[in-house]
């Protein structure tokens, strides 16, 4: 399987201390460095897990450099806080877009992902762009923007349920989007025109990347199989591993 994705990459940094005391000038702990684990985020891990599942992937995504620091106790595994550095990238339209579809480079992939995570790579111009002129090959879109036409052609959408509420007055307009959003809801499963899929009970160590995994599965096992609800089981699957592990995790 051949795949592309495309959107908002992040280097995922993990700092891990250790917290045996409070600090005297201030009620906050004082953190004592042991060592720190770096791992691509965003759409980096959306492509980190689809080569987990064996597929080939192609990543177009910022030159910018967007990090996320988590300072983590390492005892315990407990997050103490996080810090963003460049959490931008500049807002143009992407120019290469036009030749990837003037020369239907599209065709010679199995499924192309977009992992728009609003942090600027993407206008929706450039959304609307791709979903409208790429014909055969499906599209999915994992997105923080507020949904609107310009998804319209989209073939499968992929949200949370925070993200979901975000865009209710949009579903209330617009049918269309609504019947293609897979609403994913955590340890509740996810919905999928109207139908609950649930979700094994797993102890849960980090939820960050289960999104980013949890689009992967349903990209792989939709190209397997073209059907979207066995692809959404499958989905969940690989999530349920990827929580009950330690930082941004791979399958």
């Amino acid at each position: 399987m051949k795949i592309l994705v495309i959107g908002d990459y992040c280097s995922d940094q993990y700092t891990y201390c250790d917290i045996s005391r409070l600090c005297p000038e201030a009620p906050v702990p004082v953190l004592q460095f042991k060592y720190s684990v770096s791992t691509p985020g965003m759409a980096g891990n959306v492509s980190r897990n689809l080569e987990c599942l064996n597929a080939f992937v192609e990543l177009k995504c910022n030159k910018e450099r967007i990090t996320k620091t988590r300072y983590v106790d390492d005892y315990s595994g407990q997050m103490v806080m996080r810090l963003d550095e460049n959490d931008t990238c500049t807002q143009i339209h992407q120019p290469w877009i036009e030749y990837f579809i003037k020369h239907n480079q599209w065709e010679e992939y199995d499924a192309i992902i977009i992992s728009d995570y609003n942090k600027g790579f993407l206008l929706t111009e450039d959304i609307k762009l791709l979903c409208d002129h790429i014909v055969g090959v499906p599209i999915f879109l994992d997105t923080k923007k507020i949904l609107g036409s310009w998804a319209n052609n989209v073939t499968f959408i992929k949200i949370n349920h925070s993200e979901y509420k975000n865009n209710s007055h949009v579903f209330y307009k617009n049918d269309k989007l609504k019947a293609k959003t897979i609403i994913t809801k955590g340890p509740h499963g996810c919905e999928y025109q109207g139908k609950i899929y649930p979700t094994k009970q797993v102890p849960v160590k980090d939820v960050s990347g289960a999104g980013d995994t949890f689009l992967a599965g349903l990209v792989i096992e939709y190209i397997k199989t073209k059907n979207i609800k066995k692809a959404i089981n499958f989905a969940q699957e690989c999530t349920t591993i990827v929580v009950q592990k330690p930082g941004v995790s791979t399958i």
